[in-house]
């Protein structure tokens, strides 16, 4: 019978079956020399299984994911589990640090900056490190984000379905909504994936804050997951009741025509019909209103939150539903209300 084997830490470090560890691990220096670390949590189960991580903050202001992470470190047994689960819950540890999106002395983008190149610019060096010593020796992935600052998204998947290894991991998350499409090159889903390691990204919320009901629906998706591909077979894979799948190139961005004030009249997730107003848009100085109007019925996925705009900013991200899906949508909408 296959036994469980100790996970290693680079340069020496080991995760005996059945332990968990926490530790911090130098990825590059500062200005001073002084290491930079990030935080890790290895839960190696005691039964043998496949390698997963997790991670998030990538983007240093997107914080639901992190506690999605948290949970699943501080309270997940590895007794229970059959495999290994590297945990990440702030990659971007600079940009974490001053709560921006990059990192702040250059703004550059860590999440275009996979798989990094060990004698490249700082920002690859330290992607070449956090891939090289927790992305390459895993099975399979999850990457957390949310939107940027002044919008929000209803949680949703983004996966490249025609990979047939990524496939299966984007559908049991179990998420209303995926969208399909490879994702820019040097984010950290596209690179694990062309590498081997089968990788989805998880967009929930919105940046600097919790969003408890955000993150339990994330747990879920977890649990399902996890239970799907045996590494903690005590949970069930998760059914949404309803689900779409867009392609990246199908989906829509409403944009303001004017500058002014926004009063929204929608939230992330819901349904629209085409024709409804999603917005007004007005200013202090004169009483015109300009209404943004859906073109089509549609899904609500992302939507503006700082309720100010100019001529062009995105408002809403919209995207179609078949028929089907909208009466399995109204179904399960009826079903929540009940409970």
């Amino acid at each position: 019978m296959k036994k469980a084997k100790s996970f290693v830490i680079p340069p020496d470090g080991k995760v005996p079956p059945g332990e968990t560890m926490d530790i911090r691990y130098t990825v590059s220096e500062n200005y001073l020399g002084d290491p930079v670390r990030i935080p890790v949590t290895i839960i190696n189960g005691k039964n043998p299984g496949p390698c997963a991580f997790l991670s998030a903050a990538s983007h240093g202001d997107e914080l639901n994911g992190i506690e999605v992470i948290r949970k699943v470190a501080q309270e997940w047994n590895p007794n229970d589990l059959y495999g290994t689960i590297i945990c990440l819950p702030v990659l971007n540890v600079p940009a974490f640090l001053s709560q921006e999106r990059y990192v702040p002395t250059s703004s550059e983008d860590l999440n275009r900056s996979f798989p990094g190149i060990r004698t490249g610019k700082s920002i690859k060096r330290m992607a070449y490190s956090i891939f090289k010593s927790f992305i390459k020796p895993c099975d399979f992935g999850i990457d957390f984000h949310t939107s940027t600052r002044g919008r929000s998204n209803m949680l949703h998947v983004l996966a490249d379905l025609s990979d047939e290894n990524v496939a299966p991991l984007a559908h049991s998350f179990g998420s209303n909504i995926i969208i399909d499409g490879t994702g820019p090159s040097g984010t950290l889903r596209r690179s694990a994936s062309e590498a081997g390691i089968p990788s989805i990204t998880v967009e929930l919320g919105e940046a600097h804050r919790f969003q408890h009901d955000l993150i339990e629906k994330a747990l879920t998706g977890l649990k399902s997951v996890f239970s799907a591909y045996s590494v903690r077979p005590t949970n069930s894979v998760n059914w949404p009741g309803w689900r779409a799948v867009i392609s990246s190139k199908e989906d829509t961005w409403l944009r303001s025509s004017v500058g002014g004030i926004v009063n929204l009249n929608y939230n992330p997730g819901e349904l629209i019909e085409e024709g409804s107003v999603v917005c007004t848009i007005t200013n202090p100085f004169k009483k015109d209103i300009e209404d943004v109007v859906s073109p089509f019925t549609g899904l609500i996925v992302g939507l503006l939150q700082n309720p100010i705009v100019r001529p062009g900013d995105p408002i809403c991200h919209l995207v179609t539903l078949d028929e089907k899906t909208i009466s399995e949508y109204h179904a399960s909408t009826q079903n929540d209300n009940q409970i």
